[in-house]
């Protein structure tokens, strides 16, 4: 007996490369330094030593606390994007300085 065709139709060509891409872009968003958002764990798995200070918009230091035993530090940067920075980094604790000073003399 000849064997028909199967009964599952295969998914269409257009999907399968749009599901592609969209695994592209999830994992490019995961690229060294970018935080990892999540309530109940770190947002930073890897960090970057520094960024130029012309470069952050704004710095958020959060603590260690129950979600994670490390301070964070994360840069946002006039493009948009986030950074993580090493806080034990001296030109990290350097930035941190700059923008607390300049934050309190505003």
């Amino acid at each position: 007996m000849a064997r028909t065709a199967s009964a599952v139709p295969r998914a269409p060509r257009l999907l399968q490369v749009a599901l592609l891409m969209l695994l592209l872009v999830a994992a490019s968003r995961c690229a060294a330094g970018a935080p990892v958002v999540s309530e109940l764990r770190c947002q930073c798995l890897q960090t970057v030593q520094g960024i130029h200070l012309k470069n952050i918009q704004s710095v958020k230091v959060m603590s260690p606390g129950p979600h994670c035993a490390q301070t964070e530090v994360i840069a946002t940067l006039k493009n948009g994007q986030e950074a993580c920075l090493n806080p034990e980094a001296p030109l990290v604790k350097k930035i941190i300085d700059k923008m607390l000073n300049k934050s309190s003399t505003n």
